[in-house]
């Protein structure tokens, strides 16, 4: 339940502190005193969202905090999903708009996300005002009322899984009944573009090859020549470097034996030798491998201009990704001929799982319509002692062409107060006071079926007077001991007269403008708020009696 509620500079209201008790509790005050305000700062704390123009004027930020007890409600696993302390005796909820626009969300000290405060603020609050009376006529709204009384969230669950998964196999299939479409479009050409890579039968590295081979081709005699040249000057009969060498070491072993040294020389010498001798060799047969080859030279020019325009075509830059190319092309026919065994194997899935979803959505109609039994009998029963004597309410159901995330059922609620009358739909027939009374007892069943610690009613009493609101009054106060909180803005004494509690907001002019209260009435001051709600302005003796008598406190 709401046990307290802070707010500093929010629109009208400087400070306001103040305390809320258990049962029933009613809130009254003049038109624009300000209940709406207090109903505004309390929507910030729901996670709604923050409008700066709504900050005091001249202040920095505006807080809203509100305190909660929440034992025995079952909110545990709300703290533990979300890695907040819990506290069943002492929720606090705060949320801070400065006037630069940025906004800070708390839940018990640690900063929150907005979608984290609105979802605990649907398990803490729920505010019904008179715009939520429109809500009659849109069937997602009795839909949800239907299934929360049939307490149905598990099957519902279950079948919102399952459905999740038709539509997505249904999504998948469709996507690739497009994808082999198309591929069946650009199948020729594909085949066309996959038969000349193939053909070309390009290899790892082979440019590169190719490239160094027409070099050398193309300079097949200056090579030769140069090799030849080489291989004298290594080895030639005159000067050559190795008959040079041979007499190096020839030297030096002459005077090795008087001079040692020259013996590592002439060892170093010697190894040059080899190695020089080698060269000359490899010199000798490469220039008899080399030779001037017109057909092989043509050849690597075709392949070097048959791989050049390949790159061109397909607009690449290596050979290695021509190859890529050509394993994508082969993949993409494979694909195109296993097209028909996915779309067969998907249509299969997506049968299966169609039929899945009609059994558990036949199970949710089943659920629904025991409950709409219920809610039938239980209408009338509230109904009937709020002054519709002849009233009849039926949940009306039927089946949808095609099933949807909510299952398979179309639900209206229809109404009729006159004897005799036709059943039609609830909103389009209903007056203003019908439908309140009508939402007031669709209230008074959820807060039967919904673990929900507090509930505000903002004139949930519009159309009605007389006894038809002490009898509203009643279903209120009557909620109000089910373990639950329940305040009503109200603009009737019938009402606030029930009330465990009164409270009354009032402006005040000062100095530097004008600003909201609230604050509690204590029983003289409750006989008089009664007593100006009877009367008006005047305040009469007569309506000060019927105050008292409204309040119980004379007979």
């Amino acid at each position: 339940m709401l046990q307290s509620i802070y707010i500093r500079n929010y629109a009208l209201i400087d400070e306001l502190d103040i305390s809320f008790t258990s049962g029933f509790s009613v809130i009254t005050g003049e038109t624009g005193a300000g209940k709406s305000i207090i109903l505004g700062a309390i929507g910030l704390l729901l996670g709604q969202r923050a409008d700066v123009k709504a900050i005091k004027n001249g202040a920095s930020k505006c807080i809203v905090e509100a305190r909660f007890h929440i034992a025995n409600y079952g909110m545990e696993g709300f703290f533990a999903d979300n890695d907040i302390e819990f506290d069943p005796e002492e929720c606090i909820l705060r949320r801070e708009v400065s006037a630069s626009g940025k906004s800070r969300a708390f839940i018990n000290d640690t900063p929150a996300s907005l979608a984290q405060m609105k979802l605990l603020g649907e398990k803490l609050i729920d505010i019904h005002s008179q715009h939520q009376n429109l809500l009659l006529n849109k069937e997602g709204f009795q839909l949800n009322i239907l299934d929360i009384l049939a307490q149905d969230e598990a099957l519902l669950n279950r079948y919102q899984e399952l459905y999740g998964r038709y539509k997505g196999v249904c999504r998948e299939l469709e996507d690739f009944i497009a994808q082999a479409e198309k591929s069946r479009q650009d199948e020729d050409y594909i085949r066309f573009q996959l038969e000349q890579l193939e053909d070309a039968d390009l290899k790892e590295g082979e440019l590169t090859a190719l490239e160094q081979e027409a070099e050398m081709l193309s300079h097949a005699e200056e090579i030769k020549a140069g090799l030849y040249r080489a291989g004298q000057l290594i080895d030639g009969e005159e000067n050559g470097a190795l008959s040079m060498v041979k007499e190096c070491i020839q030297s030096l072993q002459g005077i090795s034996r008087v001079y040692p040294q020259a013996d590592e020389w002439r060892e170093r010498l010697h190894s040059c030798y080899i190695e020089l001798k080698d060269i000359g060799h490899d010199f000798s047969v490469a220039e008899e491998e080399v030779e001037f080859n017109p057909g092989r030279l043509d050849f690597v020019n075709e392949r070097l201009n048959l791989i050049y325009n390949l790159q061109q075509k397909h607009r690449v830059e290596s050979l290695e990704e021509l190859i890529a190319l050509t394993d994508k092309y082969r993949e993409q026919l494979e694909a195109i001929t296993s097209f028909d065994d996915r779309i067969a194997a998907l249509n299969r899935q997506k049968e299966e799982l169609y039929a899945q979803v009609l059994k558990e959505a036949a199970a949710l109609t089943a659920v629904r319509s025991e409950a709409a039994r219920y809610i039938e009998a239980q209408m009338q029963a509230l109904l009937v002692p709020l002054g519709m004597p002849n009233v009849r309410f039926a949940v009306d159901m039927s089946a949808r062409k095609e099933p949807d995330s909510k299952g398979m059922d179309s639900v209206t609620f229809l109404f009729s107060a006159n004897k005799n009358g036709t059943l039609q739909n609830v909103a389009s027939i209903a007056s203003g006071g019908e439908i309140a009374r009508v939402m007031l007892s669709l209230k008074a069943m959820i807060a039967g079926a919904v673990k929900l610690p507090t509930i505000i009613f903002d004139e949930i009493d519009t159309g009605v007077s007389g006894s038809i609101a002490e009898k509203m009054a009643l279903i209120m106060e009557d909620m109000g001991r089910q373990n639950r909180q329940v305040i009503s803005i109200t603009h009737l004494p019938q009402i606030a007269a029930r009330g465990i509690a009164h409270y009354k907001v009032y402006k005040e002019d000062t100095e530097t403008g004008t600003l909201s209260h609230i604050r509690l009435l204590d029983k003289e001051e409750r006989v008089k708020e009664i007593a100006n709600m009877l009367s008006g302005t005047t305040l009469t003796e007569a309506a000060l009696n019927n105050a008292r008598v409204l309040l119980g406190l004379e007979k």
